[in-house]
């Protein structure tokens, strides 16, 4: 994988915390929306208050959340991401079956999330002004890369992410989504089949 600087690494007890599906989606609408209160995430995920809470200081216990300084009226706690990504080593969870078991689930409701925000978008799409809607992408690219350039194109692609942040002041700036994913997948040609 590349490596991503700025970005902290996730060790196993942070990855384990975030197999948990509230404490992803809590961080994904703190990253995305900014801070709130326990009560204000309750009510936007349908959950109670203190289920929240109680998700939002195991996200501080392990460095993800924290609250921000001298906000709120003294009773309710104001909570900011600590920083705005992270990333996952995943070779150095391939040898061990349980690491591996921890990995899986942390995937795949990160894939799940992924999966929530575009039916969000498809569901949406119409309300938007249609120069949104013809700009935004929804592709499926096929390439033949060899390791070595598989993560020079990954890096070019955060690379370039990185360069368009800088817009973000623009005045008809909105929030986008981009989902990046890069893995080789085994060709199955039919004519093996027919033989």
């Amino acid at each position: 994988m590349p490596t991503y600087p700025g970005l902290p690494e996730l060790g196993p007890e942070e990855l384990k915390a975030l197999t948990h599906p509230l404490r992803r989606r809590i961080l994904r609408e703190l990253r995305s929306d900014g801070p709130a209160t326990a009560s204000l995430l309750g009510r936007r995920l349908g959950e109670s208050s203190g289920a929240t809470s109680y998700h939002l200081r195991q996200l501080a216990r392990h460095g993800f959340v924290e609250e921000v300084p001298d906000s709120g009226d003294g009773r309710d706690r104001w909570w900011r991401p600590a920083f705005g990504g992270h990333t996952v080593e995943i070779a150095k969870w391939l040898d061990d079956p349980d690491q591996r078991a921890v990995l899986a689930t942390y995937e795949t409701g990160i894939v799940a999330g992924y999966a929530g925000m575009l039916t969000e978008w498809i569901g949406e799409q119409h309300e938007w002004p249609r120069e949104w809607a013809e700009a935004a992408d929804l592709s499926d690219l096929r390439l033949r890369l060899s390791p070595d350039r598989l993560r020079k194109f990954s890096e070019a692609v955060h690379a370039l992410a990185t360069k368009y942040a800088r817009y973000a002041t623009a005045d008809d700036a909105e929030q986008v989504v981009v989902l990046f994913s890069a893995f080789p997948r085994r060709s199955r040609p039919f004519s093996e089949e027919a033989r």
